[in-house]
């Protein structure tokens, strides 16, 4: 992963996450403040329906002339003051402010009610209870770990959606960077080539044949390099489309790569009829080039390529090394290499696959690795 690929990632697991947590605390928040006042309603009303039964209980024993016995209820101290605030029945508890009815003072909730009536001269009814403040505790606890959990999973969906999002990126970055490095190694050879031979011719002060051929072949593997890099750079659309000779084309290219041939001393066989196409000129010339360039360069030194044209078909067979099986459905895709044997950029097929599809030519495939292969584009 290169500087740009990391920034992106980093910037867009940054943002999800920012915007994921804000999200996940204001819900928890929500939910935190929501339950909180259901549980002090749930406690006010439970504290209440106490105090409402132990007055329910001291009026009963006044009326019915029987003794009071004060019952006991789990989680809660009741205790019973008289007119004077005096304790009379129940548990001593902590101190109370006989001006509120319902209030919180620390950990505990205290409720007091009058509704007794001074009956048994019980005046006030006071139950405190301390169970609200634990279950909001445990309620407060609950959530930080279920949000702490909630993070954790947002943290590795993060990560994953990162990577899936940024895949794209990550691949054409990678593409990127494996072309500029085909670019300087395919540029380096026919460089270092002209320069060593315009060094040669210098230092001779004689412009021998050899000399010559190497300086041309090297130039015209830049110009196909620039010929290519130039049509996939450029909209070539514009260009109109006009009748062409394309017989007469493909023996031109072969003039082209004669040099070439005979520097790998591959014997060429070329059959061909009269074929007339409306094409853009620019596109037949690196139709054909590109298909005999990888015929040329993919074959082995003393063999034999076959070219035919008719009005029907254009066909170059060669018998060198082949496509690997499993790259046969991909080898059309810009930027992809069966193999390195001979270099390249892996846009030339994608460029033959380009203006077949845009004049609605049909190609053909077939190769088997190191048997040779054969491309037929029909018309």
């Amino acid at each position: 992963m290169n500087k740009i690929t990391k920034r992106s990632f980093y910037s867009f697991l940054t943002l999800y996450l920012l915007s994921s947590f804000i999200f996940l605390s204001l819900a928890s928040y929500w939910f935190y403040s929501a339950q909180v006042s259901m549980e002090m309603n749930s406690n006010y009303y439970k504290m209440s329906n106490i105090s409402n039964q132990v007055s329910s209980d001291v009026i009963y024993a006044q009326m019915m002339n029987k003794e009071f016995k004060l019952k006991m209820f789990p989680g809660a101290s009741i205790a019973l003051f008289d007119k004077n605030k005096k304790l009379k029945y129940g548990s001593k508890i902590q101190a109370v402010d006989f001006s509120k009815e319902y209030y919180n003072d620390g950990m505990t909730f205290t409720h007091i009610s009058t509704n007794s009536a001074g009956h048994l001269g019980v005046e006030y009814v006071v139950v405190q209870s301390n169970e609200c403040v634990s279950n909001v505790m445990k309620l407060k606890n609950s959530i930080i770990f279920t949000a702490i959990m909630v993070a954790i999973v947002i943290i590795i969906i993060a990560v994953f959606l990162s990577n899936m999002f940024l895949k794209p990126i990550k691949d054409k970055m990678q593409e990127i960077e494996n072309f500029v490095k085909d670019t300087t190694h395919e540029l380096n050879t026919p460089i270092t080539a002209l320069m060593m031979s315009t060094s040669r011719a210098k230092s001779k002060k004689v412009y021998d044949e050899k000399i010559i051929q190497n300086i041309s072949i090297s130039s015209k593997q830049l110009y196909d390099i620039y010929a290519s890099l130039s049509f996939l750079s450029f909209d070539n659309a514009s260009e109109e489309a006009k009748e062409l000779e394309f017989d007469k084309v493909v023996a031109h290219a072969l003039d082209y790569f004669t040099e070439i041939l005979k520097k790998k001393s591959i014997k060429i066989e070329f059959s061909s009829q009269n074929c007339s196409l409306n094409i853009a000129p620019t596109k037949a010339k690196m139709l054909v080039n590109n298909l005999l360039s990888n015929a040329i360069k993919y074959s082995h030194p003393h063999s034999k390529i076959t070219i035919k044209v008719t009005s029907k078909f254009f066909e170059v067979k060669d018998n060198g090394i082949g496509i690997a099986k499993d790259k046969l459905e991909t080898i059309f895709q810009r930027f992809t290499r069966a193999n390195s044997y001979a270099g390249g950029f892996g846009v030339g097929l994608n460029i033959v696959d380009n203006i077949t599809k845009e004049y609605e030519y049909k190609i053909y495939l077939d190769s088997k690795e190191g048997e040779g292969t054969s491309i037929r584009i029909e018309f």
